[in-house]
């Protein structure tokens, strides 16, 4: 039962309230993520809904229509993110838990954990109690096994997934894994489940060999029973008529999952398919269905494993879909962050003489495309601090107010962002990375409000400029500019005017509590915007494989010439020139530069010193990871 409180109530009126529900056997939440206060009640409902509608405090009651309830979307409407130590699951960067099928040897174990750790995966699998079709298949270590991955925690700083049998582990799993696992022969084991409940870990359920979808939500609705809501879904395949896979991967689980429950969903292609060549188009297609992340097996000698030898993937395998992935999640809103464990360690650590608090600072508000690229590159645990303006950004880094800050430098359709390039050059900051972000634009009114009535459209002028080939079919709108796409969508809220729309990216629905009138008015789907992360004193983790630099050049035949001549006899390619003019002198323009190469490293520090030589003016903006692939 959902309770809808009457405006104005108190809060002492609202703990009232919670004290008789609870009086009466009922588990009560209150429900956030929405404009209006609700609370959720769970339990055996021995009255009618017009007794909880006509309770002090309450407005109405609205009866839970499906047979889950604590999972459910009409419970628990935002989208849960799961922690784990300092990853998130269920946010916008991909998680991929890999490792072997049953932990044999150290060695073995250890070795296929740098391996894994090395080429983007962030929490590591590995069963060390393996229910097995057959009572002659290997077993397990046994608690051997834990203590293996729990050196694997210690020296790689993965987080530890392993699977749970019995109840009679749980002292055990509390002794040594982060995840907890339900494996699919024990996803109707309801004693275990309620084991898994009690001990409050975060527990990855997988789907049951024939269950249905509400049968897998049910099973996930007896852990959450027990007071325990970190629960991540895993598809893994169900057993059907079809031979030529181990199992078939159900992949229409994973959109459906997303709309019934607000739980993270993450596939298991390994066990989904049990052939190797399969596995990686099936984890491609996953992501491409919008999961949150995949479990991969992963065996440096695979035909040696002691179990599911012929499903895992080989070192080589494993990094060539992380480098698939990695194209892949833009396009789904999504992000692969090679260096996601690092970034986390240098984001709690001491700061040292830094002065500069861990906090991420961008222009605009929550919702805004720039707010999300913060999300996707710094994670969800990260401080992040709103400034009304690109310029703020560069001063509260510069006066060590903030230790980053992340600003847009350029658009797939509309091109530079020439206010920023100008504020690269005027502070004395560094790029210590880069992300690109697909821009995907809808548009975004009242409830049940008719396009053909609208009169006024507010958004960012690249917006506008991004969705032209649309907006000229509408040359009756009114198109006004605001300093961000989510301050667009505020005021159209606020407004309350259905003839009034906002241009906005996903999720900025979400925030603001409105509709989206049509999706996907972009002009160009390829639209992508590549946004800077700077920072005064810091650094960030990962191969530095590009530079960045502007320049002068002396006013004579030929000066350019030379300085691209540099890059041409070296071998360095340029991905980027763009001239920008001189603001002193009228006529005479700055060169920015993007090169594929770390230009500080050692073997070209000769480079910068024939730069300086032939340009007037020269400054080094940075080196840093463009993020597409791992560290070495």
């Amino acid at each position: 039962m959902i309770l809808v409180l009457e405006k104005g109530v108190t809060q002492q009126q609202v703990e009232r309230l919670k004290d008789l529900l609870r009086s009466e056997g009922h588990m009560v939440k209150e429900i956030g993520g929405v404009e209006e206060q609700v609370l959720g009640i769970v339990g055996k409902m021995y009255r009618e809904s017009s007794y909880y509608g006509a309770l002090p405090g309450v407005e109405r009651a609205v009866p839970i229509s499906k047979p889950y309830k604590l999972v459910s979307r009409e419970l628990h409407p935002a989208a849960s993110i799961i922690k784990v130590g300092d990853v998130t699951i269920g946010g916008d960067r991909l998680v991929v838990i890999a490792g072997p099928c049953g932990v044999e040897d150290r060695k073995t174990t250890m070795d296929i954990a740098r391996v894994v750790r090395k080429h983007g995966a962030v929490l590591f699998r590995g069963g060390a109690f393996k229910p097995r079709t057959s009572p002659y298949a290997f077993q397990g270590l046994g608690e051997e096994g834990l203590k293996i991955l729990s050196e694997v925690r210690q020296e790689t700083g993965l987080g530890i997934v392993t699977e749970m049998t019995s109840p009679s582990q749980a002292d055990l799993m509390m002794k040594y894994v982060d995840v907890v696992q339900v494996g699919a022969r024990n996803m109707q084991n309801f004693e275990l489940l309620k084991s898994v409940g009690r001990i409050g870990k975060p527990v990855l359920l997988k789907r049951g060999l024939s269950a249905t979808i509400e049968e897998w939500l049910m099973s996930a609705e007896y852990i959450l029973s027990e007071g325990n809501d970190q629960v991540i879904l895993c598809e893994r395949g169900i057993r059907t008529f079809e031979r030529y896979t181990r199992n078939t991967l159900d992949l229409t689980a994973v959109p459906v999952i997303k709309k019934l429950t607000h739980l993270p969903i993450i596939v298991d292609p390994s066990h989904a398919t049990g052939i190797r060549e399969k596995v990686s188009p099936m984890a491609r297609a996953s992501i491409a269905a919008g999961a949150d992340g995949l479990i991969i097996e992963v065996h440096t000698q695979p035909e040696k494993a002691l179990s599911d030898g012929p499903q895992s993937l080989y070192p080589e395998q494993f990094e060539q879909l992380m480098r698939d992935l990695y194209a892949i999640a833009p396009v789904v809103g999504k992000q692969v962050d090679f260096a996601y464990l690092d970034k986390a360690t240098i984001m709690t650590r001491p700061r040292g003489e830094s002065k500069a608090p861990a906090t991420v600072v961008y222009s605009g508000v929550p919702g805004s495309f720039s707010h999300k690229a913060c999300m996707q590159f710094f994670g969800n645990e990260v401080p992040l601090r709103n400034s009304s303006s690109f310029r703020e950004v560069f001063t509260l880094v510069d006066s060590e107010q903030a230790a980053f800050g992340v600003v847009p430098v350029e658009n797939s359709l509309t091109g530079s962002i020439h206010e920023n390039y100008d504020l690269l050059l005027e502070y004395d900051l560094k790029i210590v990375g880069e992300l690109t972000l697909r821009i995907k634009h809808n548009l975004l009114g009242h409830p049940n409000a008719p396009i053909d009535g609208l009169e006024k459209i507010y958004s960012h002028p690249q917006a506008f400029q991004q969705c032209r080939e649309y907006l000229e079919k509408n040359p009756g709108w009114d198109l006004v500019a605001c300093k961000d796409t989510a301050t667009a969508v505020l005021r159209v809220k606020d407004g309350a005017d259905p003839k009034e729309a906002a241009i906005a990216g996903e999720g900025a629905d979400q925030v603001a509590g409105m509709a989206i009138l049509k999706e996907g008015i972009e002009t160009n789907p390829r639209n992508f915007t590549r946004f800077v992360v700077i920072s005064r004193n810091e650094s960030l983790p990962g191969p530095q494989n590009k530079s960045s630099l502007i320049y002068s050049v002396s006013d004579k035949p030929g000066a350019l010439f030379e300085t691209l001549g540099i890059f041409s006899r070296y071998d360095i390619n340029i991905v980027k020139i763009e001239s920008r003019p001189i603001h002193s002198r009228p006529w005479e323009y700055m060169f920015y530069v993007d090169l594929e190469t770390d230009i500080t490293e050692e073997s070209r520090k000769h480079i910068l010193a024939e730069l300086t030589e032939k340009t007037e003016f020269f400054k080094f903006l940075g080196s840093y990871n463009k993020g597409a692939r791992a560290n070495p």
